[in-house]
C-alpha cells in the first residue's frame, strides 16, 4: 500500500515509494511544503520568473531590541533567509551588502536609505561591519506579546530577543514571515533520522485526471494537452524541491545539534529577561518537537517546574435543566433603600461562585505586581507605581456584562486558590456576618496582597449601589507598601432597559516611598459615547506629576512619561503612550453569566482537590454545585435550606465566635491573616473546622431565634 499525497492544484496524485518502509517515520508531505512557502502566482501557470523555494520567504527590516537596563531599546537591522535569522548594529545597506541586485529580499517597515542614515549618524559610529546574532529557527519558537501590540518574543535555548516593531501591520508580517520559514523543517524530534523524501523518489500518476476528462466527455486530443500541461508544471515543481532538498541536505550536514549554536554579544549578557506572567513562554525539551508555543495553554513555567501539564478547564457543565425566568422587580420591590444583603433572592438571580471567590479574580492579571516587583527591584520605582496602578484598575475588567449576584458565603466559609503556574496562593474567609466583611491574603513572586472588604449595598428603585468599606495593601519584599480602597459601583436599569454596570468615584493609591497614584473613574452619563474612562497621574514626594494614565477599566490602561495628558488616540503609532495592561479575550464558551476564562476555573474541582479541602470550602457548598451543574430546583431547595442555617449566624457571632484563620489588628484595623491554612492543609487536619454546609436540627434553629 502507497501513502498519497494531494496535489493542492488538482486531483493529481504525488506517489512516493519510500512510504512502504514501516521502519522509518513517514517523510513530510510535499504538499504542505509547498503551501507553506507560498508560490507566486507565475508559478503555477508555467511563467518564467519564478523563485526558489528557499529564497522566496527571504525578509529584511530594522527591528527595536531589548539589550539592557542601561541601554533600553536599540535599533538593529535583521534578516531572515533559509531558516536562518540574523541582526547587526551596522544598518546601512551598502555597508551591509546584504542587498544586491541579484537579491529577492522583501522589506518589512519604513527602510529608506535616508532612514538609515540618520540612525547610523545618530550612532556617531563606523565600526567594520559585523552580525550581533544569529537565530536558527529551526531550534527555536516566537510568540507575539499579549500585553504590547507592536512587541514579540524568539526563544532559543540560551537566550530570549525582546523585539519590537514600528506598527501593528509590522509585527503581523515579521510573525508571518517567521512562520512560513520554520515551515521548510518538519515537526519532528530529533530522533537523529533526518529522512526525507528524495525527488528522484517523486512520481505522478494522471490517469485519474484523464479519466475525469473522458467522463465529462473531452476529446482524446485535448485530453493529452492537459495531459502534458500537468507533467510540465510538475517538472517545474520537481526542479524547485530539488533545490529545497539539497538546501536541507546542507543544512542538516553540519552536524547533528550544530542549528542549536547561536552567537551572543554583550547586548545578550545582559538580556532582560523580565517576561511578564502573562507574556512568558512554555517551554519545549529538545528531544520533543519544535512547534511554536502554545499560547492558549496559560502555563507560565518551564516544564522543569512540574506545572507545565497542569490543565484547567474552559466551559462550565452544561446544564441539566432548562432555567425559568424570573421577574427580579417582583422580587425586590418592596425592598427599596434597604441592604440587600439580607434579601433572599432565589438562584435565578445568582452567578455559581461565592463573594470570597469573586475576591480572587481580583488576581487574574497578577503578573502585574510580579513585575512591579521587577522594577522596583531594579530601581525603577516609577514602573513599579505604574504597575500597581495597572493592577488596581485591571480588578474590574471581569465585572462587565456580569449582572448576576455572588453566593453571600456562610459565617466561617473560606475559599482558598493554589495556583502554581501563576506563582500564587490565596486564601479568604467570612470573618464577620453583620456587618458582612470577607477577609483575604495571597502571597505572589516577591510580595504579599491582604485585605477585608465590607460590601454595603443599597437598592434606588432603578439602579443598585454597592460601596465597598475597607482598604487594600500591597507589600513587596523590600518593605515598599501600597494602600488604596475601591470606588463606589452601580448596576444600572434594574427596572426597564438594558443592565449594565458602572465603576465611578476616586481612587487614591498611597504608596510608602517615592511614588503614589491617583485615579478617577469617570461616571458614565446616558449619553456617554465613550464609557469606562479611568484618568489619572503618578507623583513623586515632592508633588511632581511623573507620569499621566489613561485608560478603561474594562480594556486597557497606557501612561504617559511626565506632566500633561495625551490627547492622541492610543492606536495612533504616532502616540508616545506605553501600553500598562490590556484585558484578555472573553472565553469562546460564553454563558448568560458572561464569566471570564479565569473566573470558570474558580469553582473548579481539579482531580484530587476535594480530598484535601477542609469542609468550609466554598467549592463544597451545594447549592453552589448545583447551580452550577444546572441543577436549578435542587440549588434552590439547598439555598432556602442553608439561610436558614444562616439565620444563626448572628448568635454565633453574639456569642463570642472568632474567625479560624484571620484576626483583626485593632478596633479600625483590617483582619490580617494569622497563618497555619496550608500547613493544616499538607496534614489534612481540619478538626476544628466545622461542617457548615452540613444538615443542622430545628432545635439548633430555634435556639438562634
Amino acid at each position: 500500500m502507497r501513502v498519497k499525497e494531494l496535489h493542492p492544484l488538482c486531483c493529481i496524485t504525488l506517489e512516493s515509494p519510500h512510504a512502504l518502509d514501516d521502519n522509518k517515520p513517514p517523510p513530510e508531505p510535499v504538499t504542505n511544503l509547498t503551501r507553506s512557502r507560498s508560490l507566486p502566482a507565475t508559478s503555477l501557470t508555467g511563467g518564467s520568473n519564478r523563485r526558489s523555494l528557499a529564497s522566496a520567504g527571504s525578509v529584511a527590516g530594522i527591528l527595536y531590541k531589548w539589550t539592557n537596563f542601561s541601554k533600553g531599546w536599540r535599533s538593529r537591522y535583521f534578516l531572515l533567509r533559509d531558516g536562518i535569522l540574523s541582526y547587526s548594529k551596522i544598518r546601512r545597506p551598502e555597508n551591509l551588502n546584504l542587498l544586491s541586485s541579484s537579491d529577492d529580499v522583501r522589506l518589512i517597515g519604513n527602510i529608506s536609505a535616508d532612514r538609515l542614515s540618520r540612525m547610523d549618524s545618530c550612532s556617531g559610529r563606523r565600526k567594520q561591519e559585523k552580525s550581533v546574532g544569529i537565530v536558527h529557527l529551526k531550534v527555536s519558537s516566537f510568540r507575539e506579546s499579549k500585553s504590547d501590540d507592536r512587541k514579540f518574543y524568539i526563544f532559543t535555548a540560551t537566550k530570549t530577543l525582546h523585539l519590537r516593531t514600528d506598527s501593528i501591520s509590522d509585527r503581523a508580517a515579521w510573525l508571518q514571515a517567521l512562520a512560513s520559514a520554520k515551515c521548510i523543517f518538519p515537526l519532528r524530534s530529533l530522533n537523529g533520522d533526518f529522512s526525507f523524501t528524495s525527488p528522484k523518489d517523486l512520481s505522478i500518476s494522471t490517469e485519474r485526471l484523464k479519466k475525469r476528462l473522458q467522463e465529462a466527455g473531452m476529446n482524446e486530443n485535448l485530453v493529452k494537452d492537459c495531459e502534458q500541461i500537468m507533467l510540465s508544471e510538475f517538472s517545474e515543481m520537481h526542479g524547485q524541491i530539488k533545490l529545497l532538498h539539497e538546501e536541507r541536505t546542507n543544512f542538516l550536514g553540519r552536524g547533528k545539534y550544530s542549528e542549536c549554536s547561536t552567537t551572543a554579544s554583550s547586548d545578550d549578557k545582559q538580556e532582560f529577561e523580565d517576561v511578564s506572567e502573562e507574556d512568558e513562554p512554555s517551554f519545549h525539551d529538545t528531544k520533543e518537537y519544535f512547534n511554536e508555543p502554545n499560547v492558549g495553554s496559560g502555563s507560565n513555567l518551564p516544564n522543569n517546574s512540574g506545572y507545565a501539564d497542569i490543565k484547567r478547564r474552559t466551559k462550565l457543565p452544561d446544564p441539566a435543566e432548562k432555567e425559568k425566568a424570573v421577574s427580579l422587580w417582583s422580587m425586590i420591590k418592596d425592598n427599596v433603600g434597604k441592604d440587600l444583603t439580607r434579601v433572599c433572592l432565589p438562584v435565578y438571580f445568582n452567578e455559581p461562585i461565592s463573594s470570597l471567590q469573586k475576591c480572587f479574580e481580583d488576581l487574574e492579571y497578577s503578573y502585574l505586581l510580579d513585575r512591579a516587583y521587577e522594577h522596583g527591584k531594579s530601581g525603577n520605582g516609577l514602573l513599579r507605581a505604574l504597575n500597581v496602578a495597572a493592577f488596581a484598575v485591571s480588578g474590574y475588567a471581569s465585572t462587565e456584562g456580569r449582572h448576576c449576584k455572588p453566593f453571600n458565603p456562610l459565617l466561617g466559609e473560606t475559599y482558598e486558590a493554589d495556583f502554581p503556574e501563576k506563582g500564587i496562593r490565596f486564601f479568604s474567609e467570612k470573618v464577620s456576618h453583620h456587618p458582612t466583611v470577607i477577609a483575604n491574603h495571597c502571597e505572589g513572586k516577591g510580595w504579599k496582597f491582604w485585605g477585608d472588604t465590607n460590601l454595603r449595598s443599597k437598592f434606588w428603585g432603578r439602579s443598585i449601589q454597592v460601596e465597598p468599606v475597607g482598604v487594600l495593601t500591597l507589600e513587596f519584599d523590600d518593605g515598599e507598601v501600597f494602600q488604596w480602597s475601591k470606588v463606589t459601583s452601580t448596576i444600572y436599569n434594574i427596572i426597564l432597559g438594558k443592565l449594565y454596570c458602572d465603576h465611578h468615584g476616586v481612587m487614591q493609591i498611597r504608596g510608602n516611598r517615592q511614588h503614589s497614584c491617583t485615579l478617577k473613574f469617570k461616571e458614565q452619563s446616558i449619553l456617554e459615547r465613550n464609557p469606562h474612562q479611568v484618568n489619572g497621574f503618578v507623583e513623586d514626594v515632592a508633588g511632581q506629576k511623573a507620569a499621566t494614565v489613561f485608560g478603561k477599566w474594562d480594556d486597557s490602561l497606557y501612561y504617559v512619561a511626565g506632566d500633561g495628558v495625551s490627547k492622541t488616540k492610543v492606536s495612533d503609532p504616532a502616540s508616545n503612550a506605553s501600553l500598562l495592561w490590556r484585558r484578555t479575550k472573553p472565553p469562546l464558551n460564553v454563558t448568560r453569566y458572561n464569566l471570564t476564562s479565569f473566573a470558570i476555573t474558580l469553582n473548579e474541582l481539579t482531580p484530587g482537590l476535594k480530598e484535601m479541602l477542609p469542609p468550609t470550602d466554598s467549592r463544597l457548598r451545594p447549592d453552589q454545585r448545583h447551580l452550577e451543574n444546572g441543577e436549578y430546583e435542587k440549588a434552590n431547595l439547598e439555598k432556602q435550606r442553608l439561610e436558614r442555617r444562616q439565620r444563626m449566624s448572628r448568635q454565633l457571632q453574639e456569642s463570642g465566635w472568632r474567625p479560624r484563620w484571620f484576626e483583626k489588628q485593632g478596633e479600625n484595623e483590617t483582619f490580617k491573616y494569622t497563618g497555619g491554612y496550608w500547613e493544616a492543609r499538607g496534614h489534612r487536619k481540619w478538626d476544628d473546622c466545622p461542617n457548615i454546609f452540613g444538615e443542622f436540627t430545628e432545635e439548633q434553629l430555634a435556639d438562634s431565634a
